[in-house]
């Protein structure tokens, strides 16, 4: 799906690659977009960390590794993800899923702010627009992946790039 997309991604080459027979995917997933959503979700950023960070380490430390997860998400599922738009029906169906479960795109830009909110809480940060500044990372993040994408090449220093990021937004000191 990843070399493919999930559009000219069979599930006999799916299986061909995961060494399974395409009998074995059916008893577990019922179709192909069942498997795509499941590899999505595999893949997810390891952002569940963001609740136990507040009050730890620094926040910048904390930013940019949550942001360098962001990118490594970002690379490793920009290629599947992207196949979904190719198809109305396959977007509205993805669309459809991701919203009975409770997720979607928002998800790792909501999970940033409220990290960053806590933050504030916790008076480790002043007063910002929360919101705003994980939307401006998480976009970048995006960004990235996207050019790595097109260029078929990987992000290079993906720890060195989250510190670039992080830093442009003036998260230079913890207390801002």
């Amino acid at each position: 799906m990843r070399r493919d997309g999930l559009v000219r991604a069979t599930t006999k080459e799916i299986a061909r690659e995961a060494r399974c027979s395409e009998a074995l995917l059916y008893k577990h997933f019922p179709d192909k977009r069942d498997i795509f959503l499941r590899v999505l979700t595999d893949r997810s950023p390891r952002l569940d960390l963001a609740a136990d960070l507040p009050g730890t380490g620094t926040v910048v430390t904390n930013l940019e590794q949550l942001v360098t997860n962001l990118l490594e998400f970002y690379e490793n599922g920009f290629p599947i993800a992207a196949s979904i738009f190719s198809s109305a029906e396959l977007l509205a169906a993805h669309r459809a899923a991701m919203t009975a479960r409770g997720a979607g795109p928002q998800g790792p830009s909501r999970i940033l702010a409220r990290y960053l909110d806590q933050e504030i809480l916790l008076a480790r940060l002043h007063p910002l627009d929360t919101d705003a500044i994980a939307r401006l990372l998480t976009g970048a993040a995006l960004h990235e992946a996207f050019l790595a994408s097109y260029a078929g090449e990987a992000i290079v220093n993906t720890e060195a790039l989250a510190h670039r990021l992080v830093a442009a937004l003036g998260f230079g000191n913890d207390k801002i």
